[in-house]
């Protein structure tokens, strides 16, 4: 599924080819991944694509105010849409036949189409405007590309979470997934299964600049091309040959040459360094004192 630097190289590529384009139809295929269809058809046609930016692993298509004679107030909208495990969001020449399992069509005022393919519609589309886009942004944490370091330890140090559950919940960091979570955490050199409120300050901060560097570096290498992923041009992404922990079960250590693992944490597979990244230390389980009942008879012999 597109983790942040995914999402966040699409975005700047749909920002480049269709931001400032007109919408002048909306075509539906299959519908089960759209909130509302009956609100794109309605609402889409006539707003101008003013930008789009990436909202953790969401991007936003911020339209122009309904000029709509009939809206008494015209209101600023967005296009909530999330690419799921196999969605593609990309320009096409309109006379150009639509390639399969093609499901939204957007007709833009230059003779292109802007089209969703998704063969297994595990993604999200959604008009959302005012108090509907508010709402559906205050569900997501802090921004793991500008949080400081006093907020990213408030939300990670306060936990008594698995560090690596925390990294994916969206509550807390909007936009990790399970490849950047991995390859932080291998380079900050903590355990997946550390709990978050067990890290010192020190360990924290380490994990946010790495978080940070590697988020960085994968959007400057258009992310990470597991699967299906493909740029707005087409094109894969280069930062899984950069991987140091993440689906490298078996292979050495970039650092200590130890054999990659992997694991179970937060129901997700996760793979990491057992020299580099040791495991927290169980705390022995106390014995229980049985409490003998007052009278009770003693045998002897």
């Amino acid at each position: 599924m597109p983790e942040l630097p995914e999402v966040e190289t699409v975005a700047r590529g749909l920002q480049q080819l269709v931001a400032g384009r007109r919408i002048v139809s909306v075509s539906l295929g299959k519908t089960d991944f759209i909130d509302d269809p009956v609100a794109l058809e309605q609402r889409l046609p006539g707003r101008t694509i003013e930008r789009i930016e990436r909202y953790g692993k969401f991007m936003l298509l911020r339209l122009s105010a309904d000029a709509q004679p009939a809206t008494p107030e015209p209101a600023a909208a967005a296009l909530l849409v999330h690419l799921g495990m196999t969605g593609n969001l990309a320009p096409a020449p309109a006379a150009q036949p639509s390639e399969k399992h093609t499901h939204v069509r957007f007709l833009l005022d230059d003779g292109r189409e802007l089209r969703y393919i998704d063969p297994r519609r595990f993604g999200r589309m959604a008009y959302l405007e005012k108090d509907t886009l508010s709402i559906e942004l205050q569900r997501f944490g802090a921004e793991p590309l500008l949080v400081g370091k006093n907020e990213f330890a408030e939300r990670i140090l306060s936990r008594r979470a698995q560090i690596k559950a925390l990294l994916l919940n969206q509550s807390v960091l909007r936009g990790i997934g399970n490849i950047y979570a991995d390859e932080s955490l291998w380079r900050a050199k903590i355990h997946p299964a550390k709990l978050g409120s067990s890290l010192t300050p020190a360990e924290a901060e380490s994990l946010r600049k790495a978080l940070q560097h590697i988020l960085e570096r994968a959007i400057v290498l258009r992310g990470s091309s597991i699967s299906d992923f493909l740029d707005a041009d087409g094109q894969p992404g280069e930062y899984q040959q950069h991987h140091r922990a993440y689906g490298r079960e078996g292979e050495k250590c970039y650092r200590c040459k130890t054999l990659i693992r992997r694991i179970i944490v937060a129901g997700r597979s996760s793979y990491f360094c057992p020299y580099c990244q040791r495991a927290p230390k169980r705390k022995p389980v106390a014995k229980r004192k049985t409490k003998r009942k007052v009278g009770a008879k003693t045998s002897k012999g």
